[in-house]
């Protein structure tokens, strides 16, 4: 049976951003293991880092893969908007500069930063420069399932849901392809954070024994990933028996409190999403991006 939505409802809104500077946040940083380190971090156009790519092993922390996009203005209500607004799977076209017309695809957004992560092939990226920006066609906030009204979805294409491979169980729950189940306790920053629909939160992965434990050290740049007991339906927050889904957005990082940044998707409660390990669950499988182009 499949899985009914309301994406003839859905609002598609043009945004538009451009590069963002990359940043040094300080001289030298300072690891949870005591480790002291000057790493490139966020921003600008990564030429190397790509969906697909492992979130582990770069000499850098909370890399952005791709371009890192921002829209500055003097209300950050439409900073946030831009962000809201610009979901996983939307299509992103460059509107300046010796690349003016390519298309490529919204990863997710970085909170703190307030980033937007944007997929280009490699020859979109060797002709774009720092000052170059880009149109978003921004769809898929207000995206549900009809019959389900208990799932919550956000920042989310609806042809990525379609594509995704959900499946209605016989009891009325539905699976859902993922390619790590992450525990609960293992989330750090961004937890309290009201809103899902800007920024992420950070999968801690500096206990050796947990990442080996659930296979965390196969995460990578575009994984759709589970957390389990993590309510993020309005919120993020601890709620045993809920799940949360969402996508992979910047590496990993040695500061305490901090790993690989996840984006939420989707949240339900009482054991309403049943999470599936497949290594085929990637937004770069599912559109032919990054590594998997």
């Amino acid at each position: 049976m499949s899985l009914k939505n309301n994406r003839e409802q859905l609002v598609k809104t043009a945004v538009q951003g451009a590069v963002a500077p990359a940043h040094q946040w300080a001289p030298f940083e300072v690891g949870a293991a005591g480790e002291v380190f000057a790493w490139p971090s966020t921003g600008g156009i990564t030429y190397n880092v790509k969906i697909g790519d492992s979130v582990f092993g770069w000499a850098g922390e909370h890399i952005e893969p791709g371009v890192s996009s921002t829209m500055t203005h003097k209300n950050r209500k439409c900073e946030s908007g831009y962000q809201f607004l610009s979901c996983c799977g939307n299509e992103a076209m460059v509107i300046s500069g010796a690349a003016k017309g390519a298309k490529g695809t919204v990863l997710g957004h970085h909170g703190g930063v307030e980033h937007l992560m944007l997929d280009f092939p490699d020859q979109t990226l060797d002709q774009l420069t720092c000052d170059d920006k880009f149109l978003i066609r921004g769809y898929g906030q207000g995206l549900k399932l009809m019959d389900h009204p208990d799932v919550y979805i956000y920042n989310l294409d609806p042809d990525v849901l379609e594509a995704w491979g959900l499946k209605e169980l016989e009891d009325g729950k539905i699976e859902v392809p993922v390619h790590v189940i992450v525990p609960g306790h293992a989330m750090g920053s961004g937890i309290g954070a009201l809103s899902v629909v800007t920024g992420d939160y950070d999968i801690l992965c500096h206990d050796e024994e947990t990442v080996k434990e659930y296979g965390m050290n196969k995460l990578r740049f575009g994984d759709f990933v589970a957390v389990l007991d993590h309510d993020n339906r309005y919120g993020r927050t601890y709620r045993k028996g809920a799940i949360t889904i969402g996508v992979v957005i910047h590496s990993d990082s040695p500061l305490g409190g901090h790993g690989p940044g996840m984006m939420t998707l989707m949240s339900a409660c009482e054991g309403k999403l049943v999470p599936v390990l497949s290594d085929d669950a990637n937004l770069g499988v599912l559109k032919g991006i990054g590594r998997f182009a």
